[in-house]
């Protein structure tokens, strides 16, 4: 059992793996969203069911995991929930358009903050509350000027904060949960491509072997950092979650532009400007709390 500590070391880790994975996707820029995503959730299941035999060094047993039906259900909408914001995610990474990813995981913070507060019943430290009040700005920022709501964005935050509190609630372990996520999906990846092929035909089969090779490996790139969050989640505060995954936008948004060269004009830099400021707050007001044995105790 990790202490809180270690399982927020671990949160931060899978959000700099999240953060990296732009540099895989850059080698599928025209890959389709849809099929990269079914082949990822088809090849993914062979993968969970390997790590569930190594971690608990037996098979996953139906008859244990439907027994727990509660669990089943919360893992059931986790995986859906989770599916949505990849999908808008790998959209984004394939449409070069990795700000606008980068955006999405920036709101996250927001949302999850926002669960944690109203769902969850977490306090939120006075750093914390700062966080929340310069990244709703930097976001209302850019929405006024770009007289735009950034739908991709937004979607792939609210699914994945609601992805976070359905694997809270389910009481699988995290290897577990993984496999079961995989198992549900599964199907409804499968059936999708045979009805497409069937009736519109693949674009993967025209691809060439490297690119099915890639569309392959996306299961191993994005099935890594689920697998460090899925250990963090249970023992860490939604909020403080909200807070680490700043990482994840924050490599992202480096690579977009010193990297991929992506436009980035004032509206953006004030816009993230602001997210990052009371970010900075958050991480000082951490350090304080972290440095004084008085301050713990007062919180």
């Amino acid at each position: 059992m990790l202490t809180q500590r270690q399982s927020t070391m671990v949160a931060g880790f899978s959000f700099v793996l999240w953060g990296l994975l732009p540099l895989y996707y850059q080698f599928l820029p025209g890959a389709v969203p849809d099929e990269l995503l079914s082949i990822r959730l088809i090849a993914t299941l062979p993968l969970t069911f390997i790590l569930v035999l190594v971690i608990k060094r037996r098979a996953p047993s139906f008859t244990k995991l439907t027994r727990d039906m509660s669990s089943l259900y919360f893992t059931f909408a986790a995986s859906i929930t989770m599916s949505i914001s990849w999908v808008a995610f790998t959209w984004a990474l394939t449409s070069e358009r990795v700000i606008e990813a980068s955006l999405g995981f920036f709101i996250s913070p927001i949302t999850m903050m926002l669960l944690g507060v109203f769902f969850l019943k977490e306090k939120l430290t006075f750093s914390q509350k700062l966080t929340l009040f310069f990244a709703c700005s930097g976001l209302l920022y850019q929405v006024i000027h770009y007289q735009a709501i950034p739908f991709i964005s937004i979607t792939m935050a609210i699914f994945f904060t609601l992805y976070g509190w359905c694997k809270k609630k389910s009481k699988y372990s995290w290897s577990e949960g993984l496999f079961v996520e995989a198992v549900v999906l599964f199907p409804f990846a499968l059936i999708y491509l045979i009805y497409k092929d069937q009736n519109y035909g693949l674009s993967i089969t025209d691809a060439h072997f490297l690119d099915l090779f890639l569309y392959i490996g996306s299961a191993i790139v994005t099935l890594l950092p689920l697998i460090f969050y899925s250990i963090a989640i249970r023992q860490t505060p939604i909020s403080t979650i909200g807070l680490m995954q700043y990482i994840e936008p924050s490599i992202q948004f480096f690579l977009a532009i010193y990297l991929f060269s992506e436009a980035f004009d004032q509206i953006k830099a004030v816009s993230f400007g602001l997210i990052w400021f009371g970010l900075s707050l958050t991480i000082i007001g951490e350090m304080r709390t972290m440095k004084s044995p008085s301050l713990n105790r007062n919180t």
